[in-house]
Order: structure tokens, then sequence, then C-alpha cells
């Protein structure tokens, strides 16, 4: 093999052109908020870009927040994602505290499927939402598209992934995978419904029975070793589900000591963070992103360079285990992280 592999076959042609040198992070803009029409909605659709300034052929990040956040928040990821080549696209979904949906609103019943349905309404308004932002014109690789989510966003954005949700009989399993969605990233997300979850989740939330069989896209799911959640009577393991249930290729990124905050990746002084740690959320950043480009970009290598540093690292703050590596030259199989 020569100059390994011609320094990676060019570290995959300069991620497809996009001329790749995004190490240091670039500078980005965002733009909010972008109106979107959303015709049997109850209201227009509102969504945040944030991308960089510059580069050309950039792959795009759909991100669902959890439940009662908005597209303002999650700044330590979106900027991170964006400062390092992606689109990132937020919008707020229905159950935000910004939107304010009353209790006995017809709307409730059936959240879970209106927030996949406000994704796949972001997919099928590239155009729009690539003309109301500036300089970005031309620029986004449309090719190269993952989903991600934390909480309740993580079951959203799995949606596309192949997670189906089951009625609390266990029937049902509507298949709502999006073929444009080539990679996923789960952050603290819910497990299996049924029996693992307390009777307040099971009368609350029959949104939560969650079914990941069918789940064949890739994806990286992160979890805390104490994001003990008051939905399962499991214990943090819970969160775990979509890893180990799932056909691979999956990796499953366990952070020691972690909350369900993952360390304050909501936002950068958001009050729902209970295990602040400003560490945790740069592994997270890092980690996602590395992961990122190595699934969208078949053969780079930014998820093994990841996976040996982690594997080097003789203080972890997590471990790093996978089912299948992202591609032949991808992760090993267990690894550390500082």
């Amino acid at each position: 093999m020569t100059r390994a592999r011609a320094t990676t076959d060019d570290r995959v042609a300069a991620a497809a052109r996009g001329d790749e040198p995004i190490e240091t992070g670039r500078p980005i803009l965002a733009v909010k908020p972008i109106v979107l029409r959303a015709p049997g909605r109850g209201e227009d659709l509102r969504v945040k870009v944030s991308a960089p300034v510059d580069g050309t052929a950039l792959p795009i990040i759909v991100f669902a927040h959890g439940y009662g956040s908005s597209l303002e928040g999650y700044g330590p990821l979106a900027d991170h994602w964006a400062a390092h080549g992606f689109v990132v696209i937020q919008p707020t979904f229905l159950d935000s505290r910004t939107v304010g949906l009353a209790p006995d609103d017809p709307r409730t019943a059936r959240l879970w499927q209106q927030r996949v349905e406000d994704l796949v309404r972001i997919l099928d308004e590239l155009d729009a939402i690539e003309a109301a932002v500036p300089t970005l014109a031309g620029r986004m690789d449309r090719s190269r598209i993952a989903a991600a989510g934390h909480s309740f966003g993580g079951q959203t954005a799995g949606n596309l992934l192949g997670l189906r949700v089951l009625e609390p009989d266990g029937t049902g399993g509507e298949d709502r995978r999006d073929p444009r969605i080539k990679a996923g990233v789960l952050l603290a997300t819910a497990g299996r419904g049924g029996a693992d979850l307390t009777p307040f989740a099971a009368e609350h939330f029959p949104f939560m029975h969650a079914e990941f069989s069918h789940m064949t896209t890739p994806a990286l799911v992160v979890a805390g070793d104490r994001d003990d959640s008051p939905l399962t009577v499991r214990g943090p393991d819970w969160s775990a589900d979509p890893y180990r249930l799932s056909p691979g290729p999956k990796s499953l990124l366990t952070l020691f000591g972690a909350e369900h905050s993952l360390g304050g990746i909501p936002g950068y002084e958001a009050a729902e963070t209970t295990d602040e740690s400003p560490a945790r959320v740069a592994l997270v950043a890092q980690l996602t992103t590395a992961y990122l480009r190595s699934a969208l970009y078949p053969g780079h290598p930014a998820w093994a360079e990841a996976s040996a540093s982690l594997a080097a690292d003789p203080e972890p703050l997590g471990r790093l285990e996978s089912t299948e590596a992202v591609d032949d030259r991808a992760a090993r199989p267990e690894a550390t992280a500082r």
C-alpha cells in the first residue's frame, strides 16, 4: 500500500472536493428563523441554519431537539459541526416551550409523527432553505445527509434511520426510514418500551414503544452511564438499546459520569444541564464529527484516527465499541477516551 493509501485516497478526494482543511474549525454564519410553509400543521415550521462561511460540497446534518427545546438550543454541537464543514439545520417542533402548545390541543396526540414530518419537510425544502441563507447557494452536498437528535429528538431522528414506534399493545410500527439519510447520531435516546417503561411513562408517553430491529442505517449511539431516566425501570443501560437492539453497522460511545444532558450539550447555559462538563461536551462534539465524516465519506480516516486517539488515552471519559466498522478502514472494536 503506497503512503497510507495515498493518505487514504487523499482523504477521500478532499472530502469529495469540499477541500477539507477543517481540523481547526472555520468561521460560521447562522440564519434564523427561516420559515417554511406547513399547511395543516397549525403554524409554519421555523428552522435555524448554521454553516461555514466558505467551502463547497458541504454535507448536511438535520438535528432534532429534545422535548421542550427549540432551534435556539444545542449550540455546543451545532456550532462545532458547522465550524468543521457541515450545514446544520435545526427546526423548532410543536412541543417546544417557545410554541406553548396547550395540553388539550389535538395536535399533542401526534407529536412524534409531526416531528418526523417536520424533518421530512426540511429534506423536501432544501431549495428554499438554501435560497434563504446568504452565500449558501450551490454549496450543499445533498447526497451526504445525516440525522441527529438528543433525547426525544433521538427517537425522531431514529425514525428516519429505521426505528419504528409501536402501539402500546405491540402492533403497528410505521416505516419512516428515508433513503436520503445516510447516517445518524442518537444522543441519550430512549430504549425499548413495553415492560421496560415505568407506569408513569407508559401512561403519559404512548409513543415510547420503540422497536429497533429495522434500524439498519449506520449510526453512532451516545449514552451516559449515569443517565438514570425516570421513564424506565432498567437504569442507564436503557439508552444503549438503539445500539444493542439494532442491526449493524453501529457504534456506541458510553460516557463515564454522564447524565441525560451528556455534560451540557443542550446549550451553553442550559438550565436542564445537571452534569456540567466542558470536557465531556468537547468529546461528544469531536467524536460525532469524526464519525459522520467517515460515515458520509466511506474510507475517510477521521473515525479510525479518533478511535486510535481514544485507545491511547490513559484517563478515559468514555468507552467506545462497535458492532461493525463504519467502513473497512474505520474504527477498532473498542477504545477509551479522555
